[in-house]
C-alpha cells in the first residue's frame, strides 16, 4: 500500500544532469511534481504550478496536457487573473481512472469506487459468513460485488486493492486469519486480479483503515483500533503506516487481557478478542446481532469491553509514546459507555502526559472499504507516469 504524498514533500523538480537522470526518469517525476500540484485543496492554474515547482511554463503546459490526455486533470473555464489575463484552473478530473476497494471479512464483503479527488462514486456491503467456506466462495461473491459497483460508477478502474482480517506477508498472500481457518496462504491478490482482469494488491484491514483515517484528516500518529469479529489494529507514525519486520504489526486483538480468560481462535487464552470483539460483546449482552447490541446493550457490558481495550492500549501506547487512540469498526456505535471506559483505562495506565487522545473512527466500519480504494487513488497520483504512458499506447 502507498502512504500518501506528504505535505512536505520534496518540490525540487528533476532536470536531468545526474548519470542516471535518463529523459523518461526527469519526465515521470515531474508528472508528479506537477499532478501533486494540482492535487491541492483548490484549483490552480499553470502559472502558479510553475511558480511552485519551479519548471518552466513551456514544461508545465507539456506536462498539463499530457495529464488531461491521460483523464487524470481538467482544465476549468478560464477566469480573469489579477493582471487582466485569462486563467483556466486546474483540477483533478472527477471522471478519470478511479480506484477500486474491496473488503473481504470474516462474515461480509464490501466493494466501493473512489474517484481522484477521493469521493466515493458506488459501494456495497452484502453478508457473506466465510468462517466455513473455503477461499474460492468468498472470492466469487467479492469478484461479483465488484463488478457491480463498477458498473454503477461508470468510471475507468486504475487498479483495486483488498483489505483482509489477517497478516498479509509482503507478496500478497493472506499468510493467516485466526478466524477464518481455511484461508491460509492464500493468494487473494493475485487471485482476484486474475477475476477482475486488474492489478489487485492486497493489505491487512486494519492497516488500511488507520490510512483511511490518516487521509481523512485523522492524527498522524495514533494506533488505530479497528473492531468487529476480530480486533486488529492499524499504527501510524509520523504520517505513515507501521507494519513491522513481517507484516504483522497491530495484531492487538490477541494481545492477552486475561491469562486465565476464554480460548481464542488464535489458540491462545484471555485475547482482547474475547473480551472486546463483536462476539464477545453479543454473548456477554444476550444480544442477537449487532443492532439489537447498540441499542440495547447494558451500559456496564461495553464498560468492561472498554476497560479491555484500555488494558491492551495502555501497554502500546507505553511502547510506541503515540498521542492518539482512533476506535473503529463497531465501536463507535458502542457509545460512550465504552469510550469512557477506554479513557479511563488510558488515564489511569499511560505513564506519558499530556493525555491521550482517545476518540471514536469518523468512517466507523467503512474506514477498511475506503482505505483499500483510496490506497489505488494515492499510489496513481503519487506516480502518474505509468498510466499517462498506458494512456499514450
Amino acid at each position: 500500500m502507498t502512504a500518501p504524498i506528504p505535505s512536505g514533500a520534496a518540490r525540487e523538480p528533476l532536470r536531468g544532469s545526474g548519470p542516471g537522470a535518463g529523459q523518461h526518469t526527469v519526465r515521470r517525476h515531474n508528472l508528479a511534481l506537477v499532478l501533486r500540484e494540482v492535487a491541492g485543496p483548490e484549483p490552480v492554474s499553470r502559472a502558479a504550478v510553475s511558480a511552485r515547482t519551479g519548471l518552466t511554463r513551456g514544461t508545465v503546459s507539456s506536462l498539463v496536457e499530457e495529464l488531461i490526455g491521460a483523464g487524470l486533470v481538467t482544465e476549468l473555464a478560464a477566469a480573469r487573473g489579477a493582471t487582466g489575463r485569462p486563467a483556466s484552473p486546474l483540477r483533478l478530473d472527477p471522471s478519470g481512472p478511479a480506484g477500486l476497494g474491496i473488503e473481504i471479512g470474516v462474515d461480509a464483503v464490501g466493494a466501493c469506487i473512489v474517484d481522484l479527488t477521493g469521493a466515493v462514486c458506488a459501494q456495497r456491503v452484502v453478508h457473506s459468513d466465510h468462517r466455513d467456506d473455503v477461499p474460492a466462495t468468498g472470492l466469487a461473491t467479492a469478484e461479483a460485488l465488484a463488478a457491480e459497483v463498477v458498473a454503477e460508477a461508470g468510471l475507468a478502474i486504475a487498479g483495486a486493492a483488498v483489505a483482509l482480517p489477517g497478516v498479509v506477508g509482503a507478496d500478497g498472500v493472506l499468510v493467516r486469519a485466526p478466524n477464518l481457518p481455511r484461508w491460509v496462504d492464500v493468494a487473494v491478490g493475485d487471485e482476484l486480479g486474475r477475476r477482475l482482469g486488474l492489478a489487485v494488491q492486497a493489505g491487512n484491514e486494519a492497516d488500511l483503515a488507520a490510512l483511511a483515517e490518516l487521509w481523512s484528516g485523522g492524527p498522524s500518529d495514533a494506533v488505530h483500533v479497528s473492531g468487529g469479529i476480530g480486533v486488529g489494529a492499524g499504527i501510524v507514525l509520523g504520517g505513515r503506516l507501521f507494519r513491522g519486520a513481517g507484516g504483522r504489526a497491530g495484531e492487538i486483538g490477541h494481545v492477552v487481557v486475561a491469562p486465565e480468560g476464554p480460548p481464542c481462535s488464535c489458540g491462545g487464552r484471555g485475547c482482547l478478542e474475547t473480551a472486546a470483539g463483536l462476539e464477545a460483546l453479543l454473548r456477554a449482552s444476550g444480544a442477537p446481532d449487532l443492532e439489537s447490541l447498540v441499542t440495547a446493550c447494558p451500559p456496564d457490558v461495553l464498560a468492561a469491553a472498554g476497560r479491555a481495550l484500555g488494558v491492551a492500549l495502555a501497554g502500546a501506547v507505553n511502547l510506541l509514546d503515540v498521542p492518539a487512540v482512533v476506535l473503529g469498526g463497531i465501536y463507535p456505535r458502542c457509545g460512550p459507555a465504552l469510550l469512557d471506559a477506554v479513557r479511563g483505562e488510558l488515564a489511569a495506565r499511560v505513564v506519558s502526559r499530556p493525555a491521550v487522545d482517545v476518540r471514536f473512527s469518523a468512517l466507523g466500519p467503512d474506514a477498511a472499504l475506503r482505505g483499500a480504494a483510496t490506497a489505488v487513488v494515492h499510489e496513481l497520483l503519487a506516480d502518474p507516469g505509468i498510466h499517462t504512458a498506458a494512456a499514450r499506447a
